[in-house]
């Protein structure tokens, strides 16, 4: 017979509690579930401001789009979708191109980036929409992980913020040229007047889109229209160009430049996350709404890109000054005055401009205050609400306008080009390539309580792919890779995410397996209180309650406990001590730090070093890479702007100068970080010292008030049993009674001592009596006493021959009886005939006693075929008083626990799932 071998279980430390493993189903039967850290101890209650509560206004920033939410239909959602795209800068962009490369060159690019935009962008709104989340929440569970999600999270909420600060640019050049209205007040109007659409969210934005789409529109198409009928030789002689030749450099260089634009996807998505569920909705509309809300927007926005260049072209023809020309509302003045009188084109042309940049500014400061929330909720842990997010927006973008950022349009873009199609490559390589070869899960997971911090699926490919792209930008690879440097950077993070997908697999995609909520459509929030769908809940395993995505992304003090490894969490094979996984066992002194021992090489003696010394290291040398690369950018930018200076070389001085200063604030940074890492892990220790001595008190509460049942229970059932015991005597003293009458009372006899003994295990419960220690066979003693069960014919023994252990056989023979009832009652439940299996095995492993002697295991096992224990079942199971049966009191497995211990062992759960459970009860040597 096979013997499995057990490794060293820890010493026991007292009254523990075994926390599920939140996983849904199986459990892992080699790794027993860590002790919860705060046993009894209830999570602290979360209240949020006002405005973040309303969902009307926070639009559920944080969280997948609940089906309640989702009342817009999709012609509203397109409307609002498209009602974005209204941006000039489109146009500034296509006149700036045709500038600089001319207009054979741009409408190729234009053409070729189209297509591109719209096939790569087609799986991400489908996605987006089938699973209602945005692009934050997207890009988290579709290869970067929850920490790596918040660089591009980053990257794409100052792409809005870069655009906000266009627009708004645009905006008080129209007033500045209409009303005389100076550029920094102009900056500071058009910032201001976007907010009170932008608060509200969704319901106001929607309206407003609705109300300015006609007039919009109207404007926009006006002048076109007249001067297709009444001059149409001004659409010949944008046809003919602007002088410069097609070359393959430049065609990189404007298709380098208008690849930022791949961007535009995450504002869309940002709406067509409200579309409601597909199978509730007509195909055609369906999928109409999620073509032009979605990929579709390329399309209007490609035709404005061209339009802008034959604007350019009909103004610079008609005498303007093309740095005049290359503004929006220069090319619209020009283009309205075919049309009206030069006043009232004037007139006409502040008002598109003015529409259509609110029109755009509104849904940028809307996508940027969902961005901002999810970086800073990552960076911060603290969410204040999408509204301070908003006022930070607009004042960011405010600052960029005084700082001149519409004169730098074409490097801005070029350099966000890189990063966006390195990104768009991995995000592309999981949705189009890894999902379909079943290397990626078909779930969007955004939780943090399932994800990995990085996934090298997203974050390797983005990250290389980045590089590449930047590098060949600043001219490493010559001229011609540094104009075609986005899409070597989109070819390049494509096929890296695709290698570590194919060989990492599903894997990477998760810290721990999802839990699934079975028949709950709804659930409360145990921090929060508040209800959420349960495709927005997670499982949490720090507290044991469900709570809500938010809450789980907020709470400081689990620091990912629910992804730790076992081993880091205090886990061995079986039962694991009550401690807090992330405190130290090794007492410490206030004045004593933890100090790793001594590292010894070949024969020498390395100094001592703190444990967690060259995680500062690289945290600081990673601190002041970042502020370093910053510190780069500045400097490439102001050595652009000093190019006038009479010695530009004082830039760099200056810059330099300022290195060692930007070392301590690292060094700072890093501290002020590790400090109150250490603040609240002290917390965590006393809040741990409270959570045992809470349940130590509730514990003897309830041996207490156990004592006095059984002190009850003893006096009420020992007098009947008398009474019995007296009968059975007389009756045996019948001289009539056959063989099988003679059987018969005897049966009754040993089950008036087994009721007897029951009543003395119940009173020690409450009082630890003394074990009647002595040497049992195994095997023999169980085959015998599983003969009086009730289901002892199901069991099946898997013991070893000879097999000997010291214990009290009547105390270890009720917690063995009362685990195979369980496993029997158990099969029975889920409509199956039972299966049960005892085995016993040897423990190869000692572990240490009390008193310091070495002492081996023995581990009893019972297997059932039942339909296994929920996880917040299995976190109580051990808890006396606690019972779901009607009938019962609550004392079956705390008694089976209380005999282990009794015996210097334990009792706990190993594993539960649909194939049925395993039941542990660990026996130590008795001397």
């Amino acid at each position: 017979m096979t013997i499995r071998i057990e490794a060293e279980r820890p010493p026991h430390l007292g009254a523990e509690r075994r926390l599920p493993h939140a996983e849904h189903g199986q459990l892992d039967s080699e790794q027993p579930q860590p002790a919860y850290p705060f046993p009894g101890f209830e999570p602290e209650q979360r209240s949020y401001q006002s405005w973040v509560a309303d969902e009307t206004v926070e639009d559920y920033a944080l969280r997948y789009a609940p089906v309640n939410h989702r009342r817009w239909s999709p012609f509203v959602i397109a409307n609002t979708a498209l009602g974005g795209i209204s941006f000039l800068a489109l146009e500034a962009i296509g006149a700036a191109l045709t500038l600089s490369w001319g207009v054979e060159t741009t409408v190729i690019a234009v053409l070729v980036v189209s297509v591109f935009i719209f096939l790569t962008c087609l799986p991400i709104a489908y996605h987006a929409a089938r699973t209602n989340v945005d692009m934050d929440l997207l890009t988290r569970g579709a290869g970067f992980g929850y920490i790596g999600s918040s660089i591009t999270s980053l990257i794409y909420a100052t792409y809005t913020i870069i655009f906000f600060a266009l627009e708004g640019v645009i905006i008080a050049q129209a007033l500045s040229l209409s009303t005389g209205l100076p550029l920094p007040l102009g900056y500071l109007v058009s910032t201001l007047f976007i907010l009170p659409f932008a608060a509200r969210g969704m319901t106001a934005i929607s309206r407003f889109q609705m109300l300015t789409q006609i007039p919009w529109i109207v404007l926009g198409l006006l002048p076109f229209v007249v001067i297709a009928i009444a001059e149409p030789e001004a659409w010949s002689r944008w046809q003919s160009g602007s002088g410069h030749s097609f070359s393959w450099l430049s065609l990189g260089a404007a298709i380098g430049v208008l690849c930022a634009l791949t961007l535009q996807i995450g504002e869309q998505v940002d709406y067509l996350r409200f579309l409601p569920p597909k199978e509730t909705t007509p195909k055609l509309r369906w999928w109409g709404a999620l073509i032009m809300a979605g990929p579709g927007w390329i399309l209007i926005g490609g035709t404005k890109i061209l339009m802008g260049s034959f604007l350019v072209t009909l103004a610079i023809g008609d005498g303007m000054a093309p740095d005049f020309a290359v503004e929006p509302i220069g090319m619209f003045w020009q283009a309205f005055q075919h049309v009206f009188t030069p006043p009232v084109a004037l007139l006409f042309a502040t008002a598109y401009v003015l529409l259509a940049q609110v029109k755009i500014n509104v849904t940028n400061a809307y996508a940027g205050s969902l961005a901002q929330s999810n970086f800073f909720l990552r960076v911060t842990r603290y969410h204040p609400g999408r509204l301070v997010w908003l006022i930070f927006h607009v004042v960011v973008s405010c600052a960029l306008m005084l700082m001149g950022v519409f004169s730098t349009l074409e490097a801005v873009l070029a350099i966000y080009a890189n990063l966006a199609l390195a990104w768009l490559g991995a995000i592309i390589a999981d949705l189009v390539v890894l999902k379909p070869l079943g290397r990626s899960p078909k779930l969007i997971e955004f939780k943090r309580a399932y994800l990995p911090d990085f996934n090298p699926v997203g974050c390797g490919g983005m990250a290389l792919g980045g590089a590449v792209g930047i590098a060949l930008f600043l001219g490493t690879g010559g001229p011609f890779l540094q104009a075609w440097s986005p899409p070597i950077a989109f070819v390049v993070s494509l096929a890296t995410a695709i290698t570590i997908g194919v060989m990492r697999g599903s894997a990477a995609y998760f810290a721990r397996e999802p839990h699934v909520f079975d028949h709950e459509t709804s659930c409360l929030c145990a921090i929060c209180t508040h209800g959420y769908e349960s495709r927005d809940m997670a499982y949490c395993t720090f507290y044991e309650r469900p709570i809500c995505s938010l809450c789980c992304s907020l709470d400081p003090h689990c620091r990912d406990y629910c992804k730790r490894p076992r081993a880091l969490a205090g886990a061995a094979k079986g039962p694991a001590p009550l401690a807090a996984p992330m405190i130290t066992s090794v007492p410490l002194t206030p004045h004593a730090p933890m100090i790793a021992p001594p590292i010894r090489t070949a024969g020498l003696a390395l100094p001592r070093v703190s444990p967690r010394f060259w995680q500062r290291l690289w945290q600081i040398v990673a601190v002041f890479a970042a502020l370093m690369a910053g510190l780069g950018c500045l400097y490439l930018v102001a050595r652009y702007l000093a190019s006038g200076f009479h010695d530009p070389r004082l830039v760099l001085h200056f810059f330099l100068g300022i290195t060692p200063l930007l070392a301590l604030v690292a060094i700072w940074v890093v501290m002020a970080i590790e400090r109150k890492r250490l603040t609240e892990e002290d917390l965590l220790g006393a809040l741990t010292r409270l959570g045992v001595a809470q349940r130590e008190l509730a514990l003897n509460q309830r041996l207490a008030a156990v004592g006095e049942v059984a002190a009850t229970i003893s006096h009420e059932l020992r007098n009947p049993l008398g009474t019995i015991t007296s009968s059975v005597e007389v009756l045996s003293r019948n001289p009539g009674l056959g063989p099988e009458a003679e059987e018969d009372v005897e049966r009754i006899r040993r089950n008036i001592r087994r009721c007897g003994r029951i009543i003395d295990i119940l009173l020690d419960f409450a009082r630890q009596g003394a074990n009647e220690i002595v040497p049992v066979d195994l095997g023999a003693w169980l085959g015998a006493s599983l003969a009086e069960q009730s289901f002892g014919r199901f069991v099946t023994l898997e013991i070893a021959q000879g097999m000997q252990i010291r214990c009290d056989p009547s105390r270890l023979q009720f917690a063995i009886h009362n685990l195979v009832d369980n496993a029997g009652h158990a099969a029975e439940a889920a409509g199956r005939t039972p299966r049960i299996t005892l085995r016993a095995y040897r423990s190869t492993a000692p572990a240490t006693g009390p008193s310091g002697q070495a002492r081996g295991q023995t581990v009893i096992e019972v297997t059932d075929n039942g339909a296994g224990m929920p996880p917040e079942l299995r976190a109580r199971a051990f808890d006396p008083l606690f019972t779901t049966k009607g009938a019962g009191v609550g004392l079956g497995l705390p008694l089976v626990r209380r005999v282990a211990q009794m015996h210097g062992g334990d009792a706990w759960i190993a594993q539960s799932g649909a194939a049925g459970t395993v039941m542990r009860l660990s026996v130590g040597d008795q001397t």
